[in-house]
């Protein structure tokens, strides 16, 4: 591997590509478009309030003049959005560079999405599946593109990913073993679209990364949580690293997992982890595909 990316200013030459980046508006997000733009991408900001995406458009433009940065509205909670997004999109783009799923639902309360899906996997999991699927044409008619899954060190914290309670209702309602659960089946889905990618000889790769301990979020959780990130947290720009890399790097291969490279994954500069060993279970990706295929109408990449 190559000397690990340190900061945004050191990304490869991103001129002539074309980055969407869900949720790109704040946080984890922002930081990820900014540096795209700044390395020369057209970036595309897909959000859920297009008000909040267009200035978030407009103050990147006005750091980077010459960026071309602009705003889309898509809500990935809602397959209704996900599909007209699409429509939209591919009516105005014959290809696609960087498909980065950065729109999350983090420690959300027990509820569910408008297609009836929990919130947490529905936003996490079957959005990015739905979306995926639905620009897979101008994926391969890019060079070399990349689909980028975002995990998180909580998918180790989950009891597991149960395909038959897709609802999450057979035992006890846990905000973080929810939040785990749908980051476990980001990296599920990020594997077998790798595998299935390479069987259909496309020229894509599907990745992952994880940030680490940043504080993207820094008003989620109870009081000592929220300390907790105030002190020990690395800021936004760092935890953006691992994404970064996973979305730019020469040496990156399909099917591989970033992270930060410091004390058990907190923070650091990237490198390749190592995911739980149920994220690496074939027969859990296919069944989880599956499912995804039955629950969202979309359907693509046949195993």
């Amino acid at each position: 591997m190559s000397t690990p990316l340190k900061s945004a200013a050191d990304l490869p030459n991103q001129q002539g590509k074309l980055a969407l980046i869900t949720g790109g508006n704040r946080g984890l997000g922002y930081e990820i478009a900014q540096a795209l733009a700044a390395a020369g991408a057209r970036v595309v900001l897909g959000c859920r309030d297009l008000s909040r995406g267009e200035a978030a458009a407009a103050r990147l433009r006005q750091q980077l003049p010459s960026a071309t940065v602009e705003a889309m509205q898509l809500d990935v909670a809602d397959l209704g959005s996900i599909r007209r997004f699409a429509e939209a999109f591919k009516a105005r783009f014959s290809q696609l560079d960087l498909l980065i799923h950065n729109a999350a639902a983090i420690l959300a309360p027990q509820g569910q999405t408008r297609d009836g899906f929990e919130t947490h996997l529905g936003t996490n999991h079957f959005g990015p599946f739905a979306l995926t699927g639905l620009l897979l044409e101008p994926l391969n008619a890019a060079p070399a593109a990349r689909v980028l899954s975002m995990s998180s060190m909580a998918h180790r914290l989950t009891q597991g990913l149960d395909l038959g309670d897709p609802g999450l209702t057979a035992r006890p309602y846990k905000e973080m073993d929810a939040y785990g659960r749908s980051k476990l089946a980001a990296l599920l889905f990020s594997f077998e679209l790798d595998r299935r990618l390479k069987r259909a000889g496309s020229r894509a790769l599907a990745v992952t990364a994880h940030p680490g301990y940043a504080a993207t979020n820094p008003e989620l959780g109870g009081y000592f949580m929220r300390l907790a990130t105030r002190l020990f947290a690395q800021a936004p720009a760092l935890g953006a690293l691992p994404a970064l890399h996973a979305a730019t790097a020469a040496e990156v291969r399909g099917g591989e997992y970033y992270g930060p490279g410091g004390y058990k994954e907190l923070g650091g500069f990237p490198k390749a982890v190592e995911s739980s060993p149920q994220a690496r279970d074939p027969g859990l990706a296919r069944g989880l595909w599956e499912l995804s295929e039955r629950l969202t109408g979309v359907h693509y990449l046949a195993d």
